[in-house]
This record gives structure tokens, C-alpha cells and sequence, in this order.
């Protein structure tokens, strides 16, 4: 296929200011209308089903489609997200992991969104963290505080050393047992002592995802417990994805070309085969990057973050412009 397809990642969509998380790490409502905006200006929105039947000999993708995917589940998605595609004729793929959804729990990484939404300054989660560690030395087989250092403590592009550091230390750094209790401990404390309450406020339910899904969304799987998958064996990571493909069974999506999405963006070359043997048609990484269907598998597609590209309508950005180009660069060297 000579396009490129810009797949574009989204999480919180809500209205942020004035409500009670007014930190949380999210897309204010206005301006995901105003990115709409800009996506119809410059771009053609598409299905992944689109891309699909491009890359199966079918009907050729537009000038720079533009693909739009969802992650986590929220009630956001629900709430906000699709009727702001069905007043403009768009679609959305949205990914919600098996046990939010379906069981009501709160995954340890949503927890730790709000743990740092409510707080200014991330230092005294680092000296909470810490001394968790070292107040566990007897039960654990822990590394020396200084080698996580190393290893963790650094900025990405979005997020500072000390919130990496906290993220990637209750994430997949410290055992599992000791990341979910510290991750607990510091939920009840600085965010809520109601979890079924506050899971209910936050995830679309499987009836809401039914009724997504009866709306013209795509469903897809984002496994069950939004493990890195990357760090699972190949057994555990089949276990984890076929409860999420059980949900998909419940609100009444085909498991016949089925979509995921990697939990973190973590995935082996077991996840993929493991995806493959399953019937999976397309999964969606972190990897930063244009796709191009046909040349990228199928089953390890780039995406843009939505911080990536404008929030207004106007000229065309950075990324836009490389999609317009691409097609232009193929016909020409085909010239």
C-alpha cells in the first residue's frame, strides 16, 4: 500500500478542569473537539475494518486516513467519546482490560494515575516508595535503592525522572505483591477508601461496551489484567489473553479478526504468535511512529500519541505533513 495511516493513541477524554481530579493526566473534552476538528480538516477518518479490506486486495485507503483508538476502557469512552464521533459521522477502536470492565476492580496503573493527579510534586511518592522497599528487604529479594536509580529514574518525553521513576517502580520494577500493596496503601491515602465506588465512576461496563459496539465502534481486547505482557511467560501470557477474549464473547463481538491492543505497549514475539494462532487481525503498539499496512505487520502497528498533533484546526503539523508526503515519495520513485 503506498499511504501512510496515522493511528492516533487516546486514554482519559474528560472534562477536566473544575472536576475533582483536576491533575489527572487526560485530554480536556474541548480539546479532543477541537483535535476532531483538525483530524477532519487535514485527514480522512477511518475503520480499522477500512484498513483491513485495503490490505486484503479491497477498496484503497483515502489520502491520509486517519484511524482513531481508545485505551483503558473508560466510562469516558462512553460518556463523551462516542457521541462526539456520532455527531460527526466517525468511528473509534476502543481496548478495555477484561477485569475493569467486567470484574469492577481498579487496575494498579489507573490507581497510580490518581495517586499522582493529586499531588503537586511526585518527591514524597518517591520517599514513600522507598522506604516501602526498604521496610520489605525481609520479604523480597530486592535490589540496592541506587540500582533502581539507575535504571528508572529518567524523563520521557512527557513525564518527569521522579514520576517515571515512581511509574516504572509500581509498575513492573518491584514484585507484584509489594507493588499492589504499596499501590493500595497510597490509594486509600491520598485518593479514595471507596475502590467499587470509584470503579464504577471510572470504567464502562460491559453494557456500555455492547451498546458502543451496537453504535458502529470497534471493540478490541486489551487483555485481562493490562499486564506488560513482555514480562509474562508465554503460558501466562495466553491465560491473559484468552479471559479478555471471553468479554468480547459477552457484548457480542466476533472473535473472527478480533483486534488488540499491547497493555503498555508490551509484547514479545510469543505475544504475536500467541495473537496469530487466536485469529487476531490487527494490534496496536506504543511505538511511535506512521503506519503503512502492508509494509508494518499487521499485528505490530505504530501510533501517534494525541499530544502529537494539534488541538485546533489550522495548518498542518509535522506529522500530517509526513503522511501527505509519503504517498507523494512512493509515486514518485515508481515514476
Amino acid at each position: 500500500m503506498d499511504v501512510a495511516l496515522t493511528i492516533v493513541m487516546y486514554h482519559y477524554v474528560r472534562p477536566i478542569a473544575g472536576s475533582r481530579h483536576p491533575r489527572i493526566r487526560g485530554l480536556e473534552l474541548s480539546d479532543f473537539e477541537g483535535q476532531l476538528d483538525y483530524l477532519q480538516q487535514h485527514h480522512t477518518p477511518v475503520s480499522t475494518r477500512d484498513v483491513l479490506q485495503a490490505v486484503r486486495g479491497g477498496r484503497a485507503l483515502p489520502e491520509r486516513p486517519v484511524l482513531l483508538t481508545f485505551d483503558d476502557g473508560y466510562a469516558d469512552h462512553s460518556r463523551h467519546v462516542v457521541p462526539a464521533l456520532q455527531r460527526r459521522g466517525m468511528t473509534g477502536a476502543f481496548f478495555p482490560p477484561t477485569c475493569s470492565a467486567v470484574e469492577r476492580r481498579i487496575l494498579d496503573v489507573n490507581k497510580l494515575h490518581f495517586i499522582l493527579a493529586s499531588l503537586e510534586d511526585a518527591s514524597p511518592l518517591v520517599a514513600r516508595v522507598e522506604a516501602a522497599v526498604d521496610a520489605a528487604r525481609d520479604e523480597f529479594e530486592l535490589l540496592p535503592l541506587a540500582a533502581y536509580r539507575a535504571r528508572y529514574f529518567a524523563p520521557n518525553r512527557f513525564d518527569s525522572a521522579e514520576v517515571i521513576y515512581v511509574k516504572r517502580m509500581l509498575q513492573v520494577a518491584l514484585p507484584p505483591a509489594l507493588r499492589h500493596r504499596i499501590v493500595a496503601d497510597l490509594f486509600r491515602d491520598h485518593v479514595s477508601t471507596d475502590e467499587a465506588g470509584f470503579a464504577d465512576e471510572l470504567y464502562a461496563s460491559p453494557d456500555d461496551l455492547r451498546r458502543m459496539h451496537e453504535a458502529g465502534m470497534e471493540i478490541g481486547s486489551h487483555g485481562h489484567e493490562h499486564h506488560w505482557l513482555d514480562s509474562l511467560p508465554p503460558d501466562e501470557q495466553a491465560r491473559d489473553i484468552d479471559r479478555s477474549l471471553e468479554m468480547l464473547d459477552r457484548i457480542g463481538v466476533p472473535r473472527d479478526d478480533f483486534l488488540f491492543c499491547y497493555p503498555y505497549g508490551g509484547y514479545t514475539a510469543d505475544t504475536v504468535s500467541l495473537l496469530a494462532a487466536r485469529g487476531c487481525a490487527a494490534a496496536f503498539t506504543t511505538r511511535v511512529a506512521l503506519a503503512r499496512p502492508g509494509a508494518d505487520p499487521l499485528l505490530e502497528l505504530p501510533r501517534l500519541d494525541t499530544n502529537d498533533l494539534p488541538r485546533r484546526a489550522g495548518e498542518a503539523a509535522a506529522w500530517t505533513s509526513a503522511a501527505g508526503a509519503c504517498r507523494h515519495h512512493l509515486e514518485e520513485s515508481r515514476a
